[in-house]
């Protein structure tokens, strides 16, 4: 019999490798970035599942909130759109 912990961690893993695949195939950078975000939540979800909940806390708040943060406003300023 599977364990319920082994299908939520293939279900997760599976996530993060769509989602990565998916940041590297648009064409549109908002997208790409989105889809990274989404690659850092499904990464933080492995984290609490593995009973790291102190790392999954990091993650979500680096990986998944704060690099597209900076990834947003950096795309911003080079396209010119910060009304400057």
């Amino acid at each position: 019999m599977i364990d319920i912990v082994v299908i939520l961690n293939v279900l997760i893993v599976l996530g993060m490798v769509i989602s990565a695949i998916l940041a590297v195939h648009f064409e549109n950078l908002l997208s790409s970035i989105i889809a990274l975000s989404v690659t850092g939540m499904f990464c933080a979800a492995e984290f609490l599942v593995l009973h790291a909940p102190d790392v999954a806390i990091s993650e979500a708040a680096v990986g998944a909130a704060l690099v597209p943060l900076i990834f947003i406003i950096t795309l911003r300023k080079v396209n010119g759109r910060d009304g400057k």
